[in-house]
């Protein structure tokens, strides 16, 4: 299976998104970033550094927490990604925010999501960000790539899902914030295709 730049545009075009209401979460946001690269669809991600507050050493999103002087989430997600890996704002096009996600260390996430045209040349914050990854979306689309494993927080049983992209693994709210928006991605094409037969 495969999905497009335009399945993107419309999927968040005529997406509810869903927000937890929950006031005690700190407000952060991160850049779901895709762009092509050959014939592929891309997602930009990054390996944060040892030094940093949250998630140390963790495969991520570029992004982080709400500042004051941000106007809005999209704001935030725009202005971490330039300051960690030296993205220009102007260089994206912003298709729309996907459902909040909950982590354990006390944020609520949006998710934004966003196209380039291709990739403009990046420095990354070597303080926040030790390396910039370069993974192809059919990574995440093909089930054989997927581990679960069974864990419990806050004595509740979740399911945690990983992902290994060369010497790396992609798990946490990174693996299933870009799983749930791709599930829903497919599930709204797949719904689509039935009612145009």
């Amino acid at each position: 299976m495969t999905i497009s730049v335009e399945q993107i545009r419309k999927f968040l075009e005529g997406h509810r998104r869903r927000e937890l209401e929950k006031s005690h979460l700190k407000k952060a946001a991160v850049l779901i970033l895709f762009y092509p690269k050959g014939e592929e669809l891309f997602v930009l991600l990054t390996k944060r550094t040892e030094d940093v507050e949250h998630h140390k050493g963790q495969v991520s999103f570029p992004g982080g927490s709400q500042d004051e002087g941000d106007v809005n989430l999209v704001a935030t997600a725009l202005r971490e990604s330039e300051e960690e890996i030296g993205l220009p704002q102007d260089a994206v096009h912003v298709f729309g925010m996907f459902d909040e996600y909950e982590t354990p260390s006390g944020f609520a996430i949006t998710p934004v999501v966003a196209y380039a045209h291709s990739l403009p040349p990046l420095k990354h914050n070597a303080i926040e960000v030790a390396e910039i990854l370069e993974v192809p979306v059919s990574l995440f689309l093909d089930k054989r790539n997927e581990r679960v494993e069974k864990r419990v927080r806050l004595g509740t049983p979740l399911d945690v899902y990983f992902y290994r992209f060369s010497d790396y693994e992609i798990w946490g709210a990174t693996a299933a914030i870009l799983r749930a928006f791709l599930q829903s991605l497919c599930a709204a094409r797949t719904g689509a295709s039935r009612t145009e037969e």
